[in-house]
């Protein structure tokens, strides 16, 4: 897939969503809507936007009206008026998901990598949502791989700029070097150039776990084996054991993006576990 197809598969699924404006004090926040059925919520990760789920729309439609957000100062949505702590983004997402849902509305919600803190503690403060699955979570509080980044900020504009934005996808984001294709590298590149939230702080934490101590549904964690953000197999034993409500697992050859780099698994996985019965 080159540049032009990765571009025209996203404005094709932008022309089968419907785009809304939720606002949060004067904060204009993007929301996507697409297909029909009980309503499943997916939050993007940090320095990222909706277009982390673009290889998993399609399967997870099927079953769900799906309700894809820009979170403030990411891709379309625009930075919070106050400075963006997490009881701030939180509450954010829960008055606009009552806004444009309803207060009464039971919702499931799938999150990935900053996402998994912001929906434990969007579930703790709003209730009404009936499962989680979080897809490569931070927040939990547990070590962490050492990477090497580069700023691609402090490069001139073009080939260089890129070839950066591909490090770090190779770094961070996945496992194998074929999954570094044009459309994660189109999706990578122009949500960090977008990206005015600052994250790390935050995921950098154990905000995640100490909202799931507190939860009694149903958890869904899944890592990529080859995760830098977590040494997964610990962090998936350290945050399951003891917690019959909670299922953790790997995915085996994966990095970080595991929905991305391992789509079928992912889709087939969230697909079962949002219509599993109770």
């Amino acid at each position: 897939m080159g540049q032009e197809q990765a571009r025209a598969l996203i404005v094709g699924i932008e022309k089968r969503s419907e785009e809304l404006e939720a606002r949060f004090e004067k904060t204009s926040i993007r929301w996507r809507r697409i297909g029909s059925g009980p309503p499943l919520v997916l939050i993007h990760g940090g320095n990222g936007s909706w277009l982390h789920w673009v290889r998993n729309i399609d399967a997870l439609v099927r079953h769900h009206t799906l309700w894809l957000p820009d979170l403030p100062g990411c891709g379309e949505s625009q930075e919070l008026a106050a400075p963006a702590s997490l009881e701030r983004l939180v509450h954010a997402l829960r008055q606009n998901i009552d806004s444009l849902m309803g207060t009464s509305q039971e919702i499931g919600v799938a999150a990935f990598s900053f996402g998994a803190i912001l929906a434990s503690n969007l579930a703790l403060a709003r209730g009404g949502v009936s499962r989680l699955a979080l897809l490569g979570p931070t927040g939990h509080g547990q070590p962490r791989s050492q990477i090497s980044l580069k700023n691609w900020r402090l490069l001139p504009p073009g080939e260089a700029q890129t070839e950066a934005h591909r490090h770090n996808l190779a770094q961070l984001m996945m496992h194998e070097r074929g999954a570094v294709d044009a459309l994660a590298l189109l999706i990578h590149r122009e949500a960090s150039e977008r990206a005015r939230l600052r994250s790390k702080k935050i995921s950098h934490g154990d905000d995640m776990r100490r909202a799931l101590d507190r939860l009694q549904i149903p958890v869904l964690m899944a890592w990529g084996e080859h995760d830098p953000t977590a040494q997964a197999a610990a962090a998936a034993q350290a945050l399951a054991q003891g917690h019959p409500n909670r299922r953790s697992m790997l995915i085996a050859g994966a990095g970080h993006w595991v929905q991305y780099e391992r789509p079928g698994e992912i889709n087939s996985l969230l697909c079962d576990w949002f219509n599993e019965p109770g």
